[in-house]
C-alpha cells in the first residue's frame, strides 16, 4: 500500500510541477522509476517547504552543479509553480559570490532562454535602487547585522592591500550587490545561500549561516527539510556532512 501511495504521490507531483504526464526514459527505465519515485513520491512530503521554496532549491542546486539539462526542466516547474521570473532570476544572481561568474552566466543562460520561449521580455526590471558608491555601506549594514564584521580581523596576517581587497570585495559583492537587491526576502535569500554552500560541501561555513537562517526568522526546521530537498542531487555524505555541521542547534 505504501509503495502504491508512493508512486501515486510521484504521478501526481511530478504533473503538477512539468504540466505534463510522467513519462519513464525508456533506455533505463527502473532508474528512472527510482528517481522520480524517490524526489516527487517521497521527498516532497518531508517537512514544510513549499512547492515554490523547493524549487528554487532544487535550481540554485543545479546551478553549483553545473548540471543544465535538468536545470533547463526545474526552471520550467518553478514558473509553474507560481516562482516569479525576478525572484527566480535572484536565486542565479545570487550564486555568484560563491561559484563565480562563469557558471552562474551558464544558469542565466538557461534560465533566459526558458523566459524567452514563454514569451516573457528580456531584461527583466533592474531591482538595484541605490547608486553605485553605496554599495559598501549598505552592505556593511546588513553584513554586520547578521554576521559581524570579524572577516576583517581574520585575514590581518596578509599584506595591507590584500587584507583590504578581501572583506571588502566580500561585503561589496556578496552583501552589497546581491542582499540589498529587491524581489527576493531575506529568509528566502539565506535559505538559498546555505544550500549553496550544502552543494560545495563548504561545511565551515554552514553553522555561521544555519545562525544566518535562524536570525532572519527560518527555523531549524526548515532547514533541516531543505538539506533533505537537496539530498537526492547532492548524495549522502553531502547531506550527513551538513546535518553534523549544523548539529549543535538541535
Amino acid at each position: 500500500m505504501k509503495l502504491m501511495n508512493r508512486i501515486k504521490r510521484s504521478q501526481e507531483k511530478y504533473e503538477q510541477l512539468f504540466l505534463k504526464e510522467q513519462t519513464v526514459d525508456v533506455h533505463d527505465p527502473e532508474f528512472m522509476a527510482q528517481l522520480q519515485r524517490l524526489i516527487f513520491g517521497e521527498v516532497f512530503d518531508i517537512g514544510s517547504l513549499t512547492d515554490q521554496q523547493r524549487e528554487m532549491i532544487t535550481c540554485t542546486v543545479l546551478t553549483v552543479l553545473q548540471t543544465l539539462p535538468q536545470l533547463k526542466a526545474h526552471v520550467q516547474a518553478a514558473l509553474n509553480v507560481g516562482v516569479t521570473s525576478l525572484e527566480l532570476r535572484e536565486a542565479f544572481y545570487q550564486c555568484a559570490p560563491f561559484i563565480g561568474y562563469p557558471r552562474t552566466l551558464n544558469a542565466i543562460g538557461v534560465f533566459n532562454e526558458v523566459l524567452q520561449q514563454r514569451g516573457i521580455e528580456l531584461p527583466l526590471e533592474p531591482q538595484c535602487d541605490f547608486n553605485d558608491d553605496e554599495r559598501y555601506e549598505r552592505g556593511l549594514a546588513i553584513q554586520k547585522e547578521l554576521y559581524g564584521d570579524e572577516i576583517k580581523e581574520r585575514y590581518q596576517y596578509l599584506p595591507e592591500e590584500f587584507r583590504e581587497a578581501l572583506p571588502r570585495f566580500l561585503t561589496e559583492w556578496c552583501f552589497g550587490d546581491c542582499y540589498t537587491r529587491k524581489a527576493m526576502d531575506i529568509q528566502t535569500r539565506e535559505l538559498l545561500i546555505f544550500c549553496i554552500l550544502t552543494a560545495l560541501n563548504a561545511t565551515g561555513q554552514l553553522y555561521a549561516h544555519a545562525l544566518g537562517n535562524i536570525k532572519v526568522g527560518n527555523s531549524l526546521e526548515v532547514l533541516y527539510s531543505a538539506l533533505i530537498q537537496c539530498l537526492p542531487y547532492l548524495g549522502f555524505p553531502c547531506i550527513f556532512n551538513a546535518f553534523q555541521a549544523i548539529k549543535e542547534l538541535a
